[in-house]
């Protein structure tokens, strides 16, 4: 049976950024797609990066059980992972790589166990990650003053994961998360040389 690799961070930290890396890095790693009921931004795509789905539906979903993890992030705005999706996954023979936030990631931790592994993205300082939030120019002023509010909880949970990782200079960052994958999964990262030159 496969495994899972769980990366979660506050919003801003780099996690989506360190998970696109290692998605090229290990060809064994498949990407978990979250069910939302969030908008999609312009350049998300619908079973790419989300399954983006209607709060009825989202719920209904929850009271069938077909949630490994959920939560509602924001007011009336819910994130999770399908059971479907890891099941999918795993039938292809690959591991499966998170990216999810904070407390999903503590319970998909819980559920999973030594067969997970769970890693926090954290930023040098919480004055870095609001500077990146703001030139992410990717939310309104009232889901910006939401995203830095919620920081200051999500940093409280960073010692409920399996390794920290410091996000400070971002390609240190990214071998760190080499390094973490590769011993996890007992394998040495094989590079795409064409991706990554």
């Amino acid at each position: 049976m496969g495994k899972l690799i769980i990366f979660t961070a506050p919003s801003g930290a780099g996690k989506t950024t360190i998970v696109r890396h290692l998605l090229k890095v290990f060809p064994n790693l498949a990407f978990s797609v979250s069910a939302t009921t969030r908008q999609p931004r312009s350049y998300e795509e619908e079973g790419r990066d989300y399954y983006f789905v209607s709060v009825s539906q989202f719920r209904s979903w929850i009271d069938a059980g077909a949630f490994a993890e959920w939560q509602e992030v924001y007011e009336g705005q819910f994130y999770g992972t399908l059971h479907s999706e890891i099941s999918r996954l795993w039938a292809e023979g690959k591991h499966i790589i998170f990216d999810i936030d904070v407390k999903g990631a503590v319970n998909l931790k819980k559920t999973y166990g030594d067969q997970a592994l769970s890693v926090f993205v954290k930023p040098p300082s919480p004055e870095v990650l609001f500077e990146r939030l703001n030139l992410r120019r990717t939310e309104d002023p009232v889901s910006l003053a939401k995203r830095i509010a919620k920081t200051k909880e999500e940093l409280s949970y960073q010692n409920k994961f399996d390794a920290i990782l410091v996000n400070d200079v971002l390609e240190t960052a990214l071998t760190d998360a080499e390094r973490l994958v590769s011993v996890f999964l007992g394998i040495g990262a094989k590079k795409n040389l064409e991706n990554n030159p």
